[in-house]
């Protein structure tokens, strides 16, 4: 069995669309759990948080970790820092040490096709394609997705890596915002007069993770 093929097979249902970049992320992933000699993400290891996922940035080879590893952002097994690098980290808790990879770009563009990239910077750059042109992309990136699943190493950069301890995600109360009634983890709730609200209802500014990273935001929904 292509143990390999079978997790880009799923990470497909789970991201959407099968890409040369999630592919990389799943090669990216087994590689380094082969490397460190443990396996996916057990069901204790998500429980305790044992397993660490460092990533850093937020595209398609993102959902090749969550997926390959089994450490998740809903898991909290998955830590996403915002310095736009290809790269991948997996330590153990035990003793915060581990790999780190570094993916280099500009290799991998070799492998793509030239219909391909120029496909993608019509139908995901401009945004100004038809739905012809989005489905031979569409077929061109999965099957060039399969092929990143096989080419040499060389790629990538791997590093043994240090990472100062963190904190297992915490329980935290929860509050009720006195203007909308909905519930709030506590430490997320803004004081004001006396009362509580949310962010949304107290019209402060917070932080949100859309394409282009984190960034300061404020009152995200309209009224309908």
């Amino acid at each position: 069995m292509n143990y390999k093929k079978e997790w880009l097979d799923y990470a497909k249902k789970f991201h959407g669309h099968i890409c040369p970049y999630v592919a990389l992320g799943v090669k990216a992933s087994l590689l380094l759990l082969s490397k460190l000699n443990i396996k996916r993400a057990s069901t204790e290891d998500t429980i305790n948080e044992n397993l660490l996922a460092i990533v850093e940035c937020n595209n398609c080879f993102l959902d090749g970790v969550q997926i390959a590893t089994g450490c998740t952002i809903g898991n909290n097994s998955l830590i996403y820092l915002d310095t736009g690098k290809n790269s991948l980290s997996i330590v153990r808790r035990s003793n915060f040490e581990g790999l780190r990879l570094y993916m280099d770009s500009d290799k991998v563009k070799g492998y793509f096709p030239k219909r391909g990239l120029k496909l993608f910077d019509k139908v995901v750059k401009q945004r100004n394609a038809n739905q012809e042109e989005i489905k031979e992309m569409s077929a061109l990136w999965e099957e060039t997705g399969y092929k990143m699943l096989e080419i040499d190493n060389s790629i990538f950069d791997i590093k043994p890596v240090k990472i100062k301890p963190i904190e297992r995600a915490p329980i935290f109360d929860s509050l009720k915002c006195d203007n909308c009634s909905e519930l709030v983890m506590s430490t997320k709730i803004i004081e004001q007069d006396g009362k509580h609200y949310c962010a949304t209802c107290a019209n402060i500014e917070y932080q949100a993770l859309i394409g282009r990273g984190i960034q300061t935001i404020q009152s995200l929904f309209l009224e309908v």
